[in-house]
């Protein structure tokens, strides 16, 4: 069994130090096999805020793939943001702004839908579409298939609508027919799991909230996901209880973090089925 940690807007430079050194002990606690951050890793792009991400990051051990979120580039030193609108997120978290990860349980694409002339939309391009596809195409059957946005393909409010990834439609449609499982995001900092219908194959939107910010969203709070897959992802008791299918299910789990136990506490399971041939 594989695990996936997805860590989205924490937004250093706003962040609550209980809720950081809560979520460094989950991670202690679970192991994940990969860290995923969806963007939003800080609150202004400011130098001393991508020093605290990574420290955070260092802290958490283990394979880590992020993409920027649109507060990943400067918003007020305006020769910064469209000139080197990358260069501190470079500095600490690596010059590969679409990484992929790929494990024997995993297959991870990250996209970057920052765009410096967008200061909060975000945007997935029809090159970057067919990226994503390609490596989709050569995925393994035992993978679980995994793109990395930072806005949302898919919402569930309507006051969500105009947060919307732009070309969203047009990336589902693309991806579910070269084999994605999920699209995980974050921006909103409302987590859900969410089936695409309509497409060519079923496909999850997979939202988490904001990890460690004190920017909640009213009365939702700070949360992550952790994502199972692969052989015993499931106690043999979990499994009769949720008609788990070993092998066949993907286990997500949204971890809230509990203020009166100062610890993030495992408040919604969803087990999802893959397709495959």
């Amino acid at each position: 069994m594989s695990v996936l940690l997805h860590i989205s807007d924490t937004h250093f430079g706003t962040e609550e130090p209980r809720v950081v050194e809560a979520l460094v002990a989950l991670a202690a606690q679970q192991r994940p096999d990969v860290v995923v951050l969806s963007g939003d890793i800080t609150q202004r792009a400011r130098p001393v805020q991508f020093r605290a991400a990574k420290a955070f990051v260092d802290r958490l051990g283990g394979v880590v793939l992020a993409v920027p979120g649109n507060h990943d580039i400067a918003l007020f030193d305006l020769w910064a943001r469209f000139t080197r609108p990358y260069a501190r997120y470079v500095k600490v978290l690596g010059s590969d702004l679409e990484p992929v990860y790929a494990s024997h349980d995993f297959l991870v694409i990250g996209v970057n839908t920052t765009r410096a002339l967008r200061f909060k939309n975000g945007e997935v391009s029809a090159e970057q579409i067919d990226r994503v596809a390609t490596w989709l195409a050569g995925a393994r059957a035992q993978q679980l298939r995994v793109v990395v946005v930072h806005q949302p393909a898919a919402v569930i409010k309507a006051e969500d609508r105009a947060d919307l990834l732009r070309g969203h439609h047009a990336a589902l449609q693309t991806w579910s027919a070269a084999g994605a499982d999920l699209v995980l995001g974050g921006h909103i900092h409302l987590p859900y799991t969410l089936a695409q219908h309509g497409l060519a194959r079923r496909l999850w939107v997979v939202q988490a909230g904001t990890a460690v910010s004190s920017r909640l969203r009213l009365n939702v709070p700070n949360s992550v996901n952790i994502l199972r897959w692969g052989e015993s992802s499931c106690t043999r008791g979990e499994r009769a209880m949720r008609s788990f299918d070993q092998g066949k299910d993907c286990l997500i789990e949204q971890w809230d973090y509990a203020r009166s136990e100062d610890t993030f506490v495992r408040t919604v399971v969803t087990s999802v089925e893959p397709e495959r041939a």
